[in-house]
């Protein structure tokens, strides 16, 4: 491990938005259980992420400083919030896990004396620094101090939300016609006393035990200094993480991407491909892009839609797979009708149910006449500029980046660091590849781990769906805390058929095909609920329930899926092994690709 002999600095820039800390559901999230284990302090590093830029704040008495010299030395939390947000996802939760930090750090005294706590306004206009003095009071007076920052306005704040990549946009009341919120994506920086970025926090890692495990990991630091960040492509679009150079070095635990020499990696392509991705214009009507079936901030799937749904809320058969390391998969949807993702692209731009795209032609000129795409083509591809091809070749290029890997696990089994993992995951890893027979299709190499066997299988998922009696009501969420009981009578009378989906079968023809899925990845699976190709299982326990039982009954099921008998202890530890799977960059990444705005 490197030690420094000076103090570290931690930054957690939370961009965010935060009301009342003090929101029952903010608690409830931030004492809740991590989804992963924790590793232990000293037992890991943290890689250095680039320095950490550096601004004017006004604290709460109104002073002027900048915002490096309240974090040289010490350890400090900073938080980006806004304090009349009304996000109970948002704000509430950022702060409330940064109070169970200044508690937990108050009774530990390696840190106590060594931990600043740091939250700045983005919403200059209305927190001056007497409405964040007031917003602070509830913490003044702790062993670990908590200041309250703004800044001057626009001009000050901007540089700094801009150089930290976060994104913050006004929304406006289409009733009131007035200014409602500002929305905005949780991260976290950690910033040590050198003024280096150690890491980036999301939304799922943004936990309590885990910033004061990486506290501690980096105040036991050597005196060896973290190594340096990479180089930035000057020409390239500043960001705080480099997708193409982040590809081009395989993560520990994965293998180098193919990338196919008719469509080498370019910044240009990467940056068209994102733009491309997130922007709701290539949906016929304008309302849906890629990325809103595939949310970044859900690790590139959709945690709240059992199946994705398209334009003029067209429903699909199918759950929205996870792009995270999408650029090893063989075969592409989960019937695996495409090979490449340069064709794979097109069949949601021109689906009916997806993005209704009437034909390729369309959306080309389409995008001829949208801001300067053209010009942006041209660039990427000289020669070439826009076409059916180019297109596909630059979405491709950006979804190839989306590497997830140096898991804890990884760090366990390729790196040979023992405590990366508890010892009930390692039981669980030691059913998964023995007793419980997981690994027979969700396969584990000697130097790598793509947990897919590329193969298809029937677990009998899609033959209950096409075969079961469904009941005489559906429950309906019409409120985030309601749900309702409809007749299925009502929601057909308003809603689109949709055609039973044979797996495999619907490729080939081939009647043993039947019911047929492609095997995903296991990687990042913590993050990427619901389950199944059609979204029909919740929780990774109900999963492993689903297989306890033997799967579906039926003609073609496949001979591995048997009963397991498994005990309650065994899927405990199943469960936690699976929830080692979480790639160490995959907050990186998801951040990067909310950073994008979305086009018009």
């Amino acid at each position: 491990m490197r030690r420094q002999h000076r103090y570290l600095a931690l930054a957690a820039v939370v961009a965010m938005a935060c009301p009342a800390w003090s929101h029952e559901a903010a608690e409830h999230r931030a004492l809740s259980t991590a989804p992963y284990a924790t590793p232990v302090p000293g037992t890991y590093s943290l890689a250095n992420l680039g320095t950490a830029p550096d601004g004017q704040v006004l604290t709460s008495s109104g002073e002027s400083v900048r915002l490096a010299a309240l974090i040289d030395g010490r350890l400090a939390l900073l938080s980006f919030i806004y304090t009349h947000c009304s996000d109970a996802d948002g704000c509430p939760v950022a702060t409330a896990v940064l109070a169970r930090v200044q508690k937990e750090v108050a009774g530990r005294p390696q840190l106590t004396d060594r931990v600043t706590l740091l939250s700045l306004s983005f919403d200059p206009a209305r927190d001056t620094p007497e409405v964040m003095a007031r917003y602070g009071a509830p913490f003044a007076g702790a062993h670990v101090p908590w200041l309250f920052l703004t800044t001057g306005g626009r001009d000050a704040l901007t540089p700094l939300l801009t150089a930290f990549g976060q994104h913050v946009r006004e929304d406006w009341s289409p009733v009131t016609r007035s200014f409602s919120a500002l929305s905005h994506l949780l991260r976290v920086f950690l910033i040590d006393a050198a003024g280096n970025i150690r890491n980036i926090y999301g939304a799922t890692t943004f936990r309590a035990e885990a910033v004061v495990a990486d506290l501690e990991t980096l105040a036991r630091e050597t005196s060896t200094p973290p190594p340096p960040a990479p180089e930035r492509d000057a020409a390239s679009t500043p960001r705080a993480f480099d997708l193409v150079a982040h590809a081009g070095t395989p993560a520990l635990g994965l293998p180098p991407i193919d990338v196919p020499a008719i469509n080498p990696m370019t910044r240009e392509k990467v940056a068209l491909g994102r733009r491309l991705f997130f922007d709701r214009r290539l949906s016929h009507n304008d309302t849906v892009s890629c990325g809103m079936c595939h949310l970044p901030r859900h690790a590139f799937t959709n945690n709240d839609l059992a199946t994705s749904v398209g334009i003029e809320g067209r429903s699909g058969r199918r759950n929205a797979p996870s792009l995270l390391n999408v650029a090893y998969r063989r075969h592409l949807f989960a019937d695996g009708r495409e090979t490449a993702l340069e064709q794979q692209v097109w069949k949601p731009l021109l689906a009916h149910e997806e993005m209704a795209n009437p034909a390729v032609g369309f959306l080309l000129a389409k995008l001829r006449n949208t801001d300067d795409y053209e010009a942006r083509f041209e660039e990427a591809f000289p020669g070439r500029g826009l076409s059916m091809e180019t297109l596909g070749m630059a979405i491709a290029s950006y979804e190839r980046c989306l590497i997830a890997g140096d898991s804890p696990f990884d760090r366990w089994r390729f790196g040979g660091e023992e405590g990366a993992i508890s010892a009930i995951a390692q039981r669980g890893f030691a059913l998964f590849v023995g007793e419980a027979g997981c690994a027979s299709c969700h396969s584990v190499a000697a130097d790598h781990a793509l947990f897919t066997d590329h193969q298809f299988h029937n677990t009998g998922i899609g033959y209950a769906r096409v075969t079961e009696k469904r009941p005489s009501t559906r429950s309906v969420q019409v409120t985030p805390d309601r749900f309702l009981d409809v007749p299925q009578a009502v929601i057909r009378s308003v809603s689109g058929t949709v055609k039973n989906d044979l797996g495999r079968y619907e490729v080939t023809l081939d009647p043993s095909d039947r019911y047929r899925y492609h095997t995903p990845s296991l990687r990042n699976v913590a993050l990427t609920a619901p389950y199944m190709h059609d979204g029909s299982l919740g929780t990774l326990e109900e999963v492993i329930a689903f297989y306890d039982r033997g799967g579906v009954e039926n003609p073609l099921l496949d001979a591995r899926i048997r009963p397991l008998s498994l005990g309650a202890d065994e899927i405990e530890a199943l469960v936690e092994f699976l929830r080692t799977l979480t790639g160490s960059d995959v907050d990186s990444v998801m951040a990067d690709g909310a950073r994008q705005e979305i086009g018009e």
